[in-house]
């Protein structure tokens, strides 16, 4: 865990890998990123699944674990809400990881109803945090905590404002970073980077700049969630429509 969190104060802009298998993991890592993380939406639709914990933990442990054992870079795991009703049941999942060798992962403070991503109240989502870091505390526990929180990726009017009321609440609690995906102008990120010591997490999008200008704006590590797996996927779609029209396979030699 230490060696991962070093990563995120280096002078180099962390790229963490988003991962949905193995045989996705062994080609990041064999390309040469530092450290991965699951993408949870990417594992869900790859198991016939919506985003937002429609698969079981179990599910979902079972390609975790297969993921690590198969890498020798650290593995972080997107957690979404935490997989549990309560913090016991989040930390039980937390512990888990631990086990088999996670050395971070990201709890968001949104939830999915009837398929509408909604925001936690930020009070209710501090108190949630708060209880899972004393419950490991208690344990003796200690992973890196990458918190997600999600007014710029919801759209929301007053994002800017919402997440710095956010992450001055966070700055609170002993985490490890905050991740804001959907955030890619270039004043918002410079605002947030200078409210907060905790290093800033951002998401690939078509309008974020590239990795230097982004290092130089104060961020210091950078996701792709599931926009990879979805490239994956369309370029295949594409062959396979190839395949049909052309009643050939010589397309996927060339």
């Amino acid at each position: 865990m230490i060696g991962f969190k070093n990563l995120h104060q280096g002078e180099e802009l962390l790229l963490l890998g988003n991962v949905w298998n193995v045989q996705s993991a062994r080609v990041l890592e064999k390309a040469g990123y530092k450290a991965l993380a699951t993408s949870s939406s990417g594992i869900a639709i790859s198991l016939g699944y919506e985003d937002g914990e429609q698969m079981s933990f179990e599910e979902y442990f079972y390609i975790i674990k297969r993921i690590k054992s198969s890498i020798s870079i650290p593995l972080s795991v997107d957690l979404e809400a935490g997989y549990g009703s309560t913090p016991e049941m989040i930390v039980s999942n937390i512990i888990k990881l631990l086990e088999i060798g996670v050395v971070g992962i990201n709890l968001e403070d949104s939830y999915i109803i009837d398929g509408e991503r909604q925001l936690l109240n930020r009070n209710v989502f501090f108190e949630k945090i708060s209880n899972i870091l004393s419950i490991l505390k208690e344990r003796r526990k200690e992973i890196f905590i990458n918190v997600r929180t999600d007014p710029f990726l919801l759209g929301m009017e007053n994002a800017l404002d919402e997440t710095l009321k956010r992450i001055e609440m966070l700055d609170k609690l002993n985490i490890d970073g905050i991740f804001i995906p959907g955030i890619t102008d270039e004043e918002d990120i410079k605002t947030v980077v200078k409210a907060t010591l905790l290093p800033i997490n951002v998401m690939s999008l078509p309008d974020l700049p590239d990795f230097e200008t982004l290092k130089t704006w104060g961020v210091k590590r950078i996701t792709s969630g599931s926009f990879l797996n979805r490239y994956i996927y369309r370029e295949l779609e594409k062959i396979s429509h190839t395949i049909i029209n052309t009643k050939s396979f010589t397309a996927i030699f060339i």
